[in-house]
C-alpha cells in the first residue's frame, strides 16, 4: 500500500513484493481483501503491544497526550500513517475493509479506554463522562490529526496544544478541595439534568 496505494494493491503486486506465486494468496487467505484484513490486524496488534507498557505508566491526561505525540511521530516515520489513510479511504467504499479496519482501530481504543478509566476514577468528570465514547473521540482525534498533520503540521500541533489545555483543566479540577468539588458536582448534576 505504501508503494502502490490501495487502488494499486492486487494479488499480482503483493505476490511480486513477496516473491511468491499469487495463487498462494487465494489459497491461504481467499482474497486480497482478506489478506489486507489479516495484515491490518496483525500489524496493529504488534504496534499496540509495543505501547502497552507506556499506557500502563501514564498518570495524567497530559502524559497520555505525550504518548500520543510519540506514537504519532513514530507512525509517521514508519509510513504507517499513509497506510492508515489508504485503509480508511478504501473502507469508505468497501465493506470488506471497513470491519477489519474498525477492529484494528478498536485495539487502540481499548488501550485508551483502560487508561481513561484509571485516570478519571474518583474525578468529578467520571460522573458525567462517557468514557468509552471519550476513548473513541480521542482515537478519532488522533487519527484525524495524523492525517491532517500531513498537510498542516503547525495546525496539528496547535490542535494537540488545545487538547493539552483541556488536560490541564481536568488536573486543576481534580486538585480542588472537598468543598469546591462538591459545588462542582452539584453544578454538573444540574447541568446534566437540564440537558436530559
Amino acid at each position: 500500500m505504501r508503494e502502490h496505494g490501495i487502488a494499486g494493491v492486487s494479488a499480482r503486486t503483493i505476490a511480486a513484493a513477496a516473491g511468491a506465486n499469487q495463487a498462494l494468496i487465494f489459497y491461504h487467505f481467499g482474497s486480497v481483501d482478506e489478506l489486507l484484513s489479516a495484515a491490518c490486524r496483525a500489524a496493529t496488534a504488534e504496534r499496540v503491544a509495543r505501547y502497552v507498557d507506556r499506557f500502563a505508566t501514564v498518570t495524567s491526561l497530559r502524559e497520555l497526550l505525550d504518548v500520543g505525540r510519540a506514537l504519532h511521530a513514530e507512525e509517521r516515520r514508519l509510513g504507517n500513517v499513509s497506510v492508515l489513510a489508504q485503509l480508511l479511504a478504501g473502507a469508505q467504499h468497501d465493506v470488506r475493509l471497513a470491519a477489519p479496519t474498525a477492529a484494528a482501530l478498536q485495539l487502540w481504543i481499548d488501550e485508551i479506554e483502560s487508561v481513561l478509566h484509571r485516570l478519571l476514577a474518583g474525578s468529578p468528570f467520571a460522573e458525567i463522562a462517557d468514557i468509552p465514547g471519550l476513548a473513541r473521540a480521542l482515537s478519532a482525534a488522533f487519527v484525524g490529526l495524523e492525517l491532517y498533520g500531513g498537510v498542516d503540521e503547525a495546525g496539528a500541533e496547535q490542535a494537540l496544544g488545545a487538547l493539552e489545555q483541556l488536560a490541564v483543566l481536568v488536573e486543576v479540577v481534580d486538585e480542588l478541595g472537598p468543598v469546591s468539588r462538591r459545588a462542582l458536582r452539584s453544578k454538573i448534576t444540574r447541568a446534566t439534568t437540564r440537558r436530559s
